[in-house]
């Protein structure tokens, strides 16, 4: 599976990486995600649930920091298990100074596999990609004013629109990331 994507914040490019170096609000960020343990300045373990299809599942997983080129990019390595599948992959996370504020690119690869990718692979790629707006969602909302939080969900809102897809609400992989949830569904 891979996945894209891009998001406006407005905020200065060294808030928005100091805020995704930030444990508690990737925590909060993350869709059903129950711990987010710093392990070092490059390592984390999470915990998330979700659900996946027809599946409740609980993701346990180490998530890596690599690449680092603060404030510009860095590359997400994860994997985690779960009772019904695992997940793994990495993402590359890019931060260009954009107007006002900060432009965050994103490029994920991630494999799936046991009970899980058995749902198919095209409700698999919705929910991921539904998973990362949340995750981009709520991140955006953490660390940014109302204001700006409703810009950028209506930008979201017509990325969806255009794709002219139903993007059923069911949750799956990561993260930042995406993050167990989201991490390591978009790292996995």
């Amino acid at each position: 599976m891979k996945l894209s994507g891009s998001y406006q914040i407005n905020l200065e490019k060294q808030k928005v990486w100091e805020a995704l170096n930030n444990p508690e609000i990737l925590k909060k960020s993350i869709p059903g995600c129950e711990e987010f343990v710093k392990k070092s300045e490059t390592e984390f373990t999470a915990t998330a649930t979700n659900k996946i299809g027809p599946f409740n599942a609980t993701f346990t997983g180490d998530i890596e920091l690599k690449d680092l080129d603060p404030p510009n990019s860095y590359k997400i390595i994860g994997s985690g298990n779960s009772p019904v599948g695992f997940a793994n992959g990495e993402a590359s996370v890019t931060l260009e100074d954009f107007e006002d504020g900060t432009n965050l690119k994103y490029s994920v690869e991630a494999n799936v596999g046991g009970k899980i990718a058995q749902v198919g692979s095209r409700l698999i790629d919705m929910t991921a990609k539904k998973m990362a707006d949340i995750f981009f969602g709520k991140f955006v909302e953490l660390i940014t004013t109302k204001t700006t939080t409703e810009k950028v969900k209506k930008v979201n809102e017509d990325k969806i629109q255009s794709q002219k897809e139903p993007i059923n609400k069911i949750l799956i992989v990561l993260p930042a990331l995406i993050i167990i949830g989201i991490i390591l569904y978009y790292l996995n």
